[in-house]
């Protein structure tokens, strides 16, 4: 029997009345790749905004790996194994390409403050262990040739990839990527679609996306929930939620 990694009930979040998401009902299974889609404005962000603790839900509840991270802090839902990406990137533009991915690496590296500042031996072992595992990391995703390039020297295609890599340097089980196509030409939709199914292998992750792309959401996904004005209108396979009525006149309008 398949594990369920990530389930939502009834979740809810309402912003001065107006009803943002109602009754969102998500079941994702381990190692699954699940899309979250819907035209603008549909909630889809907002939802990803409960899973990781940015907002807390009005109702409902977020368990994750068992655990009902509901009521959680985004740093300590990162910590339980949950990391996302954002619709527009957003790299440390100051930083090289490999400092980026140690930045992340930090939260598990476990030095302390004292360890830090006085550059103790054992501080510079665990920076050291974080340097090699950073660049062992970059080596997967294909970026071991630019670890030392400023990170927004980087081609667009690459800075989603290097954001991406940045998330899987904090070793997440789930991964939520929001919009990680946006701004790509086709090539480079179908080198990220093979991206995320190879690291979705490598690293034993659960994906969840939301995206508008429809060749990438169609090409990748396993199962897909769609929003419309907060609420889920359908639940399926690719197949069936192109073929689905509602579906379509939620993206193209009803005459």
């Amino acid at each position: 029997m398949e594990k369920t990694i990530l389930k939502t009930k009834d979740l809810t979040m309402i912003f001065g009345g107006l009803t943002a998401v109602s009754k969102l009902n998500l079941d994702i299974k381990e190692n699954q790749i699940y899309g979250l889609i819907g035209p603008n404005g549909a909630g889809k962000t907002t939802a990803f905004n409960m899973i990781t603790g940015v907002y807390m839900p009005t109702e409902g509840e977020v368990v994750f790996d068992g655990v009902d991270i509901s009521k959680y802090k985004p740093n300590k839902i990162t910590n339980l194994g949950v990391a996302r990406t954002f619709q527009n990137i957003r790299l440390f533009s100051t930083m090289t390409v490999i400092e980026n991915v140690m930045v992340a690496r930090h939260l598990r590296m476990g030095a302390n403050l004292p360890e830090a500042i006085l550059r103790l031996p054992s501080y510079k072992k665990k920076h050291q262990e974080s340097y090699d595992e950073a660049m062992e990391l970059l080596k997967k995703v294909d970026l071991e040739k630019e670890a030392g390039e400023l990170a927004t020297s980087l081609p667009y295609g690459k800075q989603r990839r290097l954001e991406i890599a940045r998330a899987l340097a904090t070793t997440p089980k789930l991964l939520l990527l929001d919009e990680p196509a946006a701004g790509m030409n086709p090539q480079e939709s179908i080198e990220l679609m093979n991206f995320i199914a190879k690291i979705r292998d490598q690293f034993s992750l659960t994906i969840l996306m939301i995206e508008h792309h429809m060749q990438v959401v169609m090409g990748i996904c396993e199962k897909i929930t769609v929003l419309d004005y907060g609420q889920s209108i359908a639940i399926g396979n690719p197949e069936e939620i192109q073929n689905n009525q509602r579906v379509i006149e939620a993206y193209l309008g009803v005459e």
